[in-house]
């Protein structure tokens, strides 16, 4: 498989297969939204456009990053959101960086948004489809978020078939600039588990596919196991930060 590791402004054209990287916090929280039995999240361009779609659907439930506004129901982490019920919700998510990836690819065939959580399922159905030319989007910090490119690079090597260890991986990210901020409260809307949560590998078993569906780009849960989209036991291996 030939894998090219790009940010969202190095992106100069549209490519076929793209998999979008948000390990802090955005794709970690989409994850954690499907397992609380979320049936879709619609990928929102900016606040505005979310808290209009929320406005024309009030049921629909919409988050977004830092603290608590008016007009959000939830925030951008998976500490907070893995005891809310979103069975049977759609979910409006809007973040600084993840949704912003997985736009600027939304003419692709094939999207994926990614974390560690989702791993192993977002490798094999690389795996399954065959991809020969994949482009991973490293979405924070400009393309230089080590988080997301020691995801990014994990599922490249899961899905290129290679006995890839996850521990390194793992570590990087939970070393990393962003989980360092998390952990120390620089950023706001934080739980305390949020940098714990983000570094679980395989905790779920389905990827998640972005595609558009009429104006909207809209990420759903693409199980790998049985055809059951829903929370896994305990993760198969975890990093926990120092």
């Amino acid at each position: 498989m030939d894998a090219r590791f790009l940010g969202i402004a190095e992106l100069t054209d549209t490519p076929s297969v793209a998999v979008v990287v948000d390990v802090m916090r955005a794709f970690t929280v989409a994850a954690w939204a499907f397992g609380r039995g979320a049936e879709k999240i619609v990928l929102a361009e900016s606040l505005d456009e979310a808290l209009a779609l929320k406005a024309r659907h009030p049921d629909w439930v919409a988050l977004k990053d830092g603290p608590p506004a008016p007009g959000f129901d939830l925030v951008n982490s998976p500490g907070l959101l893995r005891s809310a019920d979103l069975g049977g919700r759609t979910v409006v998510q809007k973040t600084t960086a993840g949704t912003v990836g997985a736009l600027a690819v939304k003419d692709a065939s094939l999207v994926l948004c990614a974390g560690f959580v989702v791993a192993e399922a977002t490798a094999q159905l690389l795996r399954d489809r065959r991809c020969a030319d994949v482009t991973f989007v490293v979405t924070g910090e400009d393309g230089r978020a080590e988080e997301d490119l020691a995801c990014a690079q994990y599922i490249a090597g899961r899905a290129a078939g290679a006995g890839t260890d996850a521990a390194g991986f793992l570590r990087r990210a939970a070393a990393s600039r962003a989980a360092t901020e998390l952990a120390t409260g620089v950023r706001q809307g934080v739980h305390p588990d949020d940098v714990a949560l983000c570094v679980e590998l395989d905790r779920f078993p389905f990827a998640m596919v972005a595609a558009p569906e009429g104006p909207l780009m809209v990420l759903r849960p693409r199980a790998t196991d049985a055809g059951r989209v829903e929370a896994a036991g305990p993760p198969r291996q975890a990093i926990r930060p120092t």
